[in-house]
Parts: structure tokens; sequence; C-alpha cells
């Protein structure tokens, strides 16, 4: 297998586990709102275990400071290594705690502990890979290389909602609601010493090696502070991204059974095809914008989130069905997919270097935790206070509207230049990465 590819997937086993262990938890989040979460509403129990769900996302800018100024120091590879640790714990933690029943108020607390510590830990893990990823790139091929960050994701994305599948076919209802969700979460945990040894096997990137001095952590964070404005820019870009990610991923089961009254085996399916068109369109965009350029992808994807989002809503829940639901997911997949492929990319190439990790890694988790991780609840919360089931499609507008304002102000040079910037893109061109 070729040394580039070999590298790609060793990077990206653990965005994989990332992502997983998210899915789950929105896949299966009226099942954990029973089980830890236990009320006589059903909409306040699901409201509760929604929130924990978007909980996590709170921690993940602390996790991008924190631990993007420790891999700017230390290096990819320390950096990715200990995301992974810090996720397994996670996932560990939530797998295995009791539920309400049996322990009373530590499970809850529990949960809420190991969806912090996840949130922590994906703060930089996102960051992490597609830095190492846009480092390792082939000339001319930047976009494709960084693209992979997000393919690893629909992987993870198919995966669960395969095991889903599995298991609505298989258990009864009952059986699922009582411990059939804990399944694949035990899944995720016994993939983790695998995940493991890919991931300790990377090697560092020459970009990473060629620097002269790496910076501080105080200097990491004045640096961060100096290019603020870039922050900012980068929050609403990836705005567009995380909204439309979890809306058509870790929101439709919910949304296909709880909303469109949809089966869960049904909803489950689209999901499945959901993260199998993503996986395609992802890094064909990011290959495409190699090409064409990342701006005018930007430009017209979310164009067409503000035009088309809503009317597609409003066509869906008027007499939805399983076909109707999978065109718009379809819809919007090639939408996040097109507009992502490019963005990711554009994200690394305007921070600079000597910040690289914890500036992506910044505006990525800005944007999640405020606007990304709590669509579901968010979109729970329009739909019951509105009464308008076609109420998402507004807020998937209002992040259309945050892409294209960040697309069209963005520039593809950081606003503060790094005082060797040239030189280390210098060094790092004349090294390679040993063979494994």
């Amino acid at each position: 297998m070729n040394r580039q590819v070999k590298a790609v997937i060793r990077v990206s086993s653990g965005n994989f586990l990332e992502m997983y262990d998210f899915m789950v938890f929105g896949y299966y989040a009226a099942a954990i709102g029973r089980a830890f979460f236990p009320s006589g509403n059903e909409f306040a129990s699901l409201m509760l275990s929604l929130m924990t769900f978007g909980a996590g996302f709170l921690m993940r800018p602390i996790g991008a400071l924190v631990l993007g100024a420790y891999t700017d120091k230390h290096g990819r590879r320390a950096g990715l290594i200990l995301t992974l640790g810090l996720m397994s714990v996670g996932i560990v933690a939530i797998a295995l705690t009791p539920g309400y029943a049996t322990i009373g108020l530590l499970a809850p607390l529990l949960v809420l502990g190991g969806r912090l510590l996840q949130g922590f830990s994906a703060g930089m893990e996102l960051g992490g890979v597609s830095v190492y990823l846009s480092e390792i790139a082939t000339p001319g091929n930047k976009g494709f290389y960084v693209s992979w960050q997000s393919a690893s994701q629909q992987m993870a994305v198919m995966f669960a909602a395969l095991i889903g599948v599995i298991l609505n076919q298989t258990l009864a209802p009952a059986s699922m609601a009582e411990w059939g969700w804990r399944v694949p979460l035990l899944v995720g945990c016994a993939i983790i010493p695998f995940l493991f040894r890919l991931r300790r096997s990377l090697e560092e990137t020459g970009e990473f090696l060629a620097r002269r001095r790496c910076p501080s952590a105080s200097e990491v964070l004045r640096s961060l502070a100096s290019n603020w404005t870039l922050v900012v820019i980068g929050t609403l870009m990836v705005t567009m991204t995380t909204v439309s990610f979890y809306m058509i991923t870790a929101y439709t089961p919910t949304f296909g059974s709880a909303v469109l009254k949809l089966t869960s085996g049904d909803s489950l399916i689209v999901t499945l095809c959901v993260g199998a068109s993503n996986l395609f369109w992802l890094p064909v965009s990011g290959a495409f914008s190699d090409r064409a350029g990342r701006k005018p992808l930007l430009i017209v994807c979310t164009l067409l989130m503000i035009i088309t989002a809503y009317p597609a809503m409003l066509w869906l829940v008027d007499g939805p069905t399983f076909w109707k639901l999978l065109g718009v997911e379809l819809w919007l997949s090639f939408l996040y997919g097109c507009y992502n492929g490019a963005m990711v990319v554009f994200l690394t190439e305007i921070m600079p270097v000597e910040v690289r990790t914890a500036g992506f890694s910044l505006a990525y988790s800005l944007a999640t935790a405020i606007f990304g991780g709590f669509t579901p609840a968010i979109s729970t919360y329009l739909i019951q206070i509105t009464g308008n089931r076609a109420v998402p499609g507004l807020w998937l507008a209002f992040a259309g509207v945050c892409g294209l304002v960040a697309a069209l102000v963005a520039r593809a040079q950081p606003v503060v230049a790094t005082q060797s910037f040239e030189s280390y893109r210098s060094a790092a061109e004349s090294i390679s990465l040993p063979s494994t």
C-alpha cells in the first residue's frame, strides 16, 4: 500500500472513533434519555438527553486551546495520540454506566462527565487531523487529502447506522429500549486497541520537523489573540458545515421517528445512505477545489442552502414518506459534502503556521459549541414552540448565511503573517517522511 495512503488511514482512525461516539449518542438519544434522565414527560426526557449531547460541544473550545497549543508545541503525532486516549475514556464511561434506576443521580452525572471529556478531546481532534493531512499532502492535492478528515467521519456515520439497522431487525423494540442501545457503544470500546495501534505508528510531519522553533503555549495564545478576526471568520465558515452535518446525520433518526413518525429502521437506512453520499462528495469536492479554487464552491453551496433548505423541508413534512426523507437528506448531503470538501482545507490555509492546529481547532470548536452541536436540541425546541415541523430548514438557511458572509470576506492568506513561514515551507519541501 502506498506510504501516503497508510498515513491517511492512520491519522483518520481516531477521527472515526470520535465521530462514531457522537453519532451513536445522537441516534439513540431517546433511549439514552429514558435510561439516564427519566421523566414523566417524553419531551423533557428527550430534551435532557439532547442537551447532554450538546453539552459535550461546550468543552470543545477549551480542548481546542489546551490540546491545540500542546500539539503546536510538541508535535502533531503526540497531540493526536493524546486525544485518542481521552476519547477512549469518554466512550467507556458512557457505555458502562448503569442506568438511573440502578445508581440514581450518579448515572446522569457520569454520562455528562463522559460527554464533556469526549468534547474536550474532540476540540483538537478535527483540527489535528486536518492539519496533519494538509502537511503531508502532495503538491496540488491538498484539498483532496484534507477531505479525508471529513470522509472518515462519514465512515463512522455509516458504520453506526448499519449497526443500528441490524439491531432494529434482530431485537424487539422493548429490548432496544432496555439494553440494545448499549451495543453500539460497546462495539466502539472493542475497536479502541486497534485504533491505538494504528495511530501510534504515525510519523511526524515533515513541515513540523522543519520548524526551527516551536512556540510555547503562551505564545500560541498571544498569536491567536492577534489573529482573532481569522478565528471569527473561521467560526462563521464552519457554522454552515457543523449545522448541516449534525442535521443530516445525528438528528435524522430522531427527526424521522419522533417528528415525521416514520419507523426507526427507515430513518437509520436514510442516515446510512447520507453517510455514503457524504463519503462520495467530500473527496470529489476536495479534488475539484484543487483545480477550480475554494471560494467559488463555498459561495455557490451556501447560496443553494439559503434558497432551498426551507422549501425542501416544507415539501418533506407535507405528507412525509421514506422516499421524500431520503430525497431531501441526499440533497442536503450534496450541499454539505461540496461545501465542506473545500471549506476544511481553506481553513487550514488561512491560519498562521505556528498556531495552525490551535487556530483551526478553536474556530471549528466555537462553531460547533455555539451552533452545530445543539442543532438536534434547537430543532426539537423550535418545532415544539412553533408547531412548524419544517422549521429546521430555517436553521439550515441561517447557517448558510453565516457561511456565505465568511466566504465573501475570507482571504487566502492570514491577516497576521508569520515571520518565518516561507523558511518553514522551503525547508519542509526538502524533507520527505521516512517510509514505513
